[in-house]
Order: C-alpha cells, then sequence, then structure tokens
C-alpha cells in the first residue's frame, strides 16, 4: 500500500482529498504547508507528496526546491494540484506533474497511480 502526503492549507481541500485518497486504497497523511510536511517526511518517508502551490510558512514551490535538496528525501515524486497556472521557474522544474485544479477525480487518481508505481 502506497502512503500519499498531501500538503494544503485548505482545511476541505485536505479532508475531500483524504478521502478520496483513502478511499483508493492509499495511507494518507496532511500537512497545512511545507515545513510541517518536511518534518512528516523526516520521520517517515511517503511515496508522493501532493502539494498546494500557494500556502503560507513553505508554500509549495518552496517545499519542492527542499525536497529535491534533500539526499533522503530527493526522489519522492511530486504531484502540484494547485489552481495556479505553471508559474515561472528558473531551470528545470522540480516537481513531476502539475495538475490544476478543478480536475477530475478519475484524473488525479490515474496520475497519483502512476506516480506513486515510480516508487
Amino acid at each position: 500500500m502506497s502512503t500519499v502526503l498531501l500538503v494544503d492549507d485548505e482545511p476541505d481541500m485536505l479532508f475531500v482529498w483524504r478521502h478520496i485518497l483513502t478511499n483508493a486504497g492509499y495511507t494518507v497523511r496532511v500537512a497545512p504547508n511545507g515545513a510541517v510536511a518536511l518534518d512528516l517526511l523526516r520521520v517517515a518517508r511517503a511515496h508522493l507528496v501532493i502539494t498546494d502551490w500557494m500556502m503560507p510558512i513553505m508554500n509549495g514551490g518552496e517545499l519542492c526546491r527542499a525536497l529535491r535538496a534533500d539526499p533522503a528525501l530527493g526522489d519522492i515524486p511530486v504531484l502540484v494540484f494547485t489552481a495556479v497556472s505553471r508559474p515561472p521557474f528558473p531551470g528545470a522544474p522540480c516537481w513531476d506533474e502539475w495538475i490544476v485544479k478543478p480536475a477530475s477525480r478519475e484524473y488525479v487518481l490515474a496520475t497519483v497511480a502512476r506516480l506513486c508505481k515510480r516508487q
């Protein structure tokens, strides 16, 4: 069973997507921002990180850069799931997939399954 870390500052989004992912057979942990997500990942790795882009304390871009810079966490796939269209980002992107909200449950779950297989 794959573990997904869902990172979003919107409690409703965490509730809904935690429910959807759990019903699809994933173990789901949640974090309200990137800083909490990093702390959780350092205690127990996940197979996939799904993160929003715009969050307080540590946003999705900062989280992606921190993950890629950490030798112990840098290989975890990252799905950015956000209402923001793809932002300008210097250099190669530090995420694996970008999905703009709203997106269909089926499309998100298919992307999650594909990314989890990489682990």
